[in-house]
Order: structure tokens, then C-alpha cells, then sequence
């Protein structure tokens, strides 16, 4: 069975340390990938800290993969040595599920995650992007355009679908006002996507702190929601809200900001039950949802509509022995806007 090298958590309360672990061995369906570049994303953290009470140590996160095919299977057909490809947040679905949808594949049963999970065959751990290479079938690796840079493109593969799918599924274009809250790792992607869509993009922020970020990479408007006005003046302005921050927030002050038929869309995982009144929705036919990535198939879509606006995330690229230190920083909102481990310090 092919060695991997990389970073794995052991425990809730250790940091994460060297890890040399074992790849299964290649079927002809799979891809081999030399992998580049990792993102970090705040589900890493949740996950090897235990905060969602699901974690099987030893764990390797990363679910934001970027590299190069280094081998392919003999029944492989879309992919040969040498692409630039990504791996996403899942490695392996129920194909043969009677609910299989495959433009909805995200929300299907039988979804294998790329890290802290079993592949489909129920007993071989899957390791995620925090390491040198992964085996992955084929139908589950994307094709990243040969214009964007492989280390801003990684965060594409979470942050950007996790964005892009319900600006695509409420209809962000022309003519749609479209909210984005929070200016992190996944809101400066909503604020690219949805410009590039053609949305009027404005940015609902604590402070104004990262207002000309916000502005330069294409929002019209970005107002401070720690100022009472804002909730007053833009009342009744949006047809789309998307809510990418888990913090406390008053959600009955925000389903205000909703125009009749307006949504709220909940990209952010909350740790306590939402407070909503009746009758910040009743009024207005507004209505509360939420949205978890993409599937296999419009996270290429996503690829392909950044391929053709140049768009990829604006990153903070660490090495691996840095990984900790990232760790704290995102807790504290301390990054612009996405670390990306480069996969090469392992060696160093």
C-alpha cells in the first residue's frame, strides 16, 4: 500500500503533529494526486477538536485540495499524468441509491467525507488533504483551469461552492440584491461570485474594518451591523441574504432586511438553536434555509465560472509546521481571507 506523509490531530486537546500513515491501494477507477496545496477550513477545526462530537483519531483534515495526477487507473478516461485537478469535500457517494441525484448529490445518503470517515466499502478510514498524495475515484475529481494558480485555487474546492451553490440556486444576477453577511473565508467568495454574477453585492459586516477589501473585490455597498442605523436604512432592501458567520446574531433584526419572498440563507453553522419569531417571516412570505456545498458536478461548474472570471481566493500561504499557529488565528478572524498550507514544506 503507498506511504503518505503528513499532519494529523490524535486527540481533542493535542496539536497536530507529523503523521505517516498508509494510502489504499489504486483500482482502476482511481486517480493518484501528488498533492500542492491544502486549504484550511473551520470545519478542520471543528472536527479534530471534537466540537461536533464525530471525531475517530488519528485524523488528517483538509478538504480544500489542489496538486497534480501523478497516476491514473486503467479504466480512467478524464484525467492523465500531469493534470491540475482539485478534491473536494467528498471522495465517494451511494451510486446506487434510489434517491441518487446528482445535481443534489451533496444531500444524498451515502456520502463518504473526505476526512474522518470510511470510504463505501464501511472500514477504510478516509485521510484528507494535510499530506502529500490521496487516492481518490474518479468521478469525484475536478479539473482546476490552467489560469488560475493552484494555491489560490484550493479554498475553491469548500468556501468557493459553499458560496457559489445558493447564489446559483436563489438566481444571483442582474437585478437581484443580494446581502453577504460576514467578510471571512467564505464571504469575500460570496462577494467575488456574486459580482461576477451580476449581482448588486453589498457586505453586512461587524465593523467597517475590512470595508475596501470588501469594495475592491466587488461589493456596491458594506455597512457595520454594531450600528443600529443600518438595520434601519436598509430595511425591506434584499432579496437574498446569505449568512456565512457562526457567531451569536439577532436573526429577527436581519429577516427585516428582506424584501416580500425574500430569503435567508444559512451558510454559517451556528452552535445554539435559531431564535426566529413568526412574525419576522409571516410578513413578507420570507423564508429561512439553509445550503452545504455542491455537488460533484456544480463544484466543476463553480471551477469553470471562475476559470472564466479569474476568480480564486485571496490567501495567507503558511507551511504545514505552521498549521497550529493558523489554527488560533482563524478563531481570532486573523487571516485574509484563507490560509493555504503549501504541501511541499513537508519535506523541508
Amino acid at each position: 500500500m503507498p506511504i503518505a506523509r503528513g499532519y494529523a490531530a490524535t486527540d481533542a486537546s493535542k496539536p497536530l503533529t507529523p503523521f505517516t500513515f498508509e494510502r489504499r491501494d489504486p483500482r482502476p477507477d482511481d486517480v493518484v494526486i501528488d498533492i500542492k496545496f491544502a486549504g484550511i477550513c473551520h470545519s478542520d477545526i471543528h472536527t479534530v477538536r471534537n466540537e461536533w462530537k464525530n471525531a475517530v483519531y488519528p485524523i488528517v483534515p483538509g478538504h480544500e485540495i489542489a496538486g497534480i495526477v501523478s497516476a491514473v487507473g486503467s479504466a480512467v478516461t478524464k484525467f492523465k499524468v500531469g493534470d491540475r485537478v482539485g478534491v473536494g469535500c467528498f471522495v465517494d457517494s451511494c451510486i446506487g441509491c434510489a434517491e441518487r441525484d446528482l445535481d443534489r448529490e451533496q444531500y444524498m445518503p451515502g456520502l463518504s467525507g473526505t476526512y474522518n470517515d470510511f470510504e463505501a466499502d464501511g472500514k477504510t478510514r478516509t485521510q484528507g488533504g494535510y499530506s502529500d498524495s490521496i487516492v481518490v475515484k474518479e468521478g469525484y475529481v475536478m479539473s482546476i483551469p490552467d489560469n488560475l494558480p493552484l494555491d489560490a485555487s484550493a479554498p475553491l474546492l469548500c468556501a468557493g461552492i459553499t458560496l457559489y451553490s445558493p447564489l446559483r440556486h436563489w438566481n444571483a444576477g442582474p437585478g437581484k440584491k443580494v446581502a453577504i453577511v460576514g467578510m471571512g473565508g467564505l464571504g469575500h467568495m460570496g462577494v467575488k461570485l456574486g459580482s461576477a454574477m451580476g449581482a448588486d453585492i453589498t457586505v453586512l459586516s461587524q465593523s467597517l474594518s475590512k470595508k475596501e477589501d470588501g469594495l475592491k473585490l466587488g461589493a456596491k455597498e458594506y455597512y457595520a451591523t454594531n450600528d443600529p442605523e443600518t438595520f434601519t436604512k436598509l430595511a425591506a432592501t434584499f432579496d437574498l441574504i446569505i449568512c456565512t458567520v457562526s457567531a451569536e446574531i439577532d436573526w429577527n433584526a436581519y429577516l427585516g432586511l428582506l424584501k416580500v419572498d425574500g430569503s435567508f440563507v444559512v451558510v454559517g453553522a451556528p452552535e445554539n438553536p435559531i431564535p426566529v419569531h413568526a412574525f419576522s417571516i409571516i410578513p413578507g412570505r420570507k423564508s429561512i434555509s439553509g445550503s452545504m456545498i455542491g455537488s460533484i458536478k456544480e463544484t466543476q461548474e463553480m471551477l469553470d465560472f471562475c476559470g472564466e472570471h479569474n476568480i480564486v481566493s485571496e490567501i495567507e500561504k503558511i507551511n504545514i509546521d505552521q498549521v497550529n499557529e493558523a489554527y488560533e488565528r482563524v478563531l481570532k478572524s486573523d487571516v485574509r481571507y484563507r490560509f493555504v498550507i503549501d504541501i511541499a514544506s513537508l519535506a523541508a
